[in-house]
């Protein structure tokens, strides 16, 4: 479908109070969207916050076994000396650089849509299945609100909590975020504020506890935003947590150094229900290549950035969120 469709059709659903799911890819090339009287669950799964096709019989037994074979360290550099490059030049302040790592699994990804605890899920047949704890915009009571999360740590590190708190490259990665968010919001709605800033959440995952750090970034909406849904996701996109800042040469740098496309990997996946809308970031992706199986995983990169921190942290978030 058309960019230029597919918006006029959010806004169309919208503007007639009609549900629907929408599924955006990083690139702008393939959305889709359905009516919730479309999706076969035989092909497709979904849960958002609780909102599911999902059946409640399902059950999976054992242990989940992921094996990490993730690109060499010297790989992973390749690609961020060319992201370095361009930050030193000052054509970027930030990068969100992702890898591609392959693994292997004991369980199909349909198990580990049943599986996986995570507030966004969802499993699309023969080709991915996601778990992403980020939430990109959600819409209630005529009210706008993003929630862009940056930094993560490992929570059995000792002081774990006020270590990446107080990390200042962290810090500075935050707030770039937290900044370009702000202003996207603001070409879409009034009296934009930061509500809560930097708070931790806990991620439970099959082998160990993450942190996580997000901020609350709210607005207000117009009283005719149902028939305008298509352009404000529109005008959202990409994500600023996952491309970086300022976005539109951002996105060339990543092309670049990435040397391929995201696809659904890092866009956007939500439901409106005919007053509000709830979306998630397509994070945490596992995506099926012929025979093999691919985790993508990656993070921001600053000019204050270390090849080994950021390697280590894109494969510390291969992992599986449990209950």
């Amino acid at each position: 479908m058309r960019v230029e469709d597919f918006v006029h059709q959010l806004n169309t659903w919208g503007q007639h109070k009609v549900p629907f799911l929408f599924l955006i890819d990083f690139e702008w090339k393939k959305p889709m969207a359905w009516t919730i009287d479309q999706v076969d669950i035989e092909k497709m799964m979904f849960s958002l916050n609780g909102f599911t096709n999902a059946s409640n019989q399902y059950q999976v037994n054992g242990d989940i076994r992921l094996k990490k074979n993730p690109i060499t360290l010297q790989e992973y550099e390749t690609k961020f000396n060319k992201v370095y490059q361009h930050l030193s030049r000052g054509d970027s302040f930030l990068v969100n650089l992702t890898i591609k790592s392959e693994i292997d699994l004991d369980y199909s990804l349909q198990d580990l849509f049943y599986w996986s605890e995570a507030k966004y899920k969802c499993w699309l047949k023969n080709h991915f299945l996601f778990f992403s704890p980020e939430i990109f915009i959600q819409i209630r009571d005529q009210k706008i609100y993003s929630y862009p999360m940056k930094g993560t740590i490992d929570a059995s590190i000792e002081n774990a909590y006020d270590i990446i708190l107080s990390n200042k490259k962290e810090l500075a990665e935050h707030i770039t975020i937290v900044d370009l968010i702000r202003n996207d919001l603001n070409q879409i709605a009034s009296h934009v504020k930061i509500s809560k800033f930097r708070y931790v959440e806990e991620i439970i995952t099959h082998d160990k506890k993450l942190l996580q750090v997000s901020s609350e970034i709210v607005g207000d909406l117009p009283d005719e935003f149902h028939s305008q849904l298509g352009n404000i996701l529109f005008a959202l996109l990409p994500a600023g947590s996952v491309s970086g800042a300022p976005k539109k040469r951002t996105c060339q740098i990543i092309q670049e150094a990435e040397g391929e496309e995201r696809g659904y990997y890092t866009g956007v996946f939500g439901y409106f229900d005919g007053e509000n809308l709830d979306s998630g970031v397509a994070i945490r992706f596992i995506e099926q290549k012929g025979n093999s199986t691919y985790f993508r995983s990656g993070g921001g990169i600053t000019a204050q950035s270390s090849a080994e921190e950021e390697y280590e942290e894109a494969i510390q978030k291969i992992y599986v969120p449990i209950a």
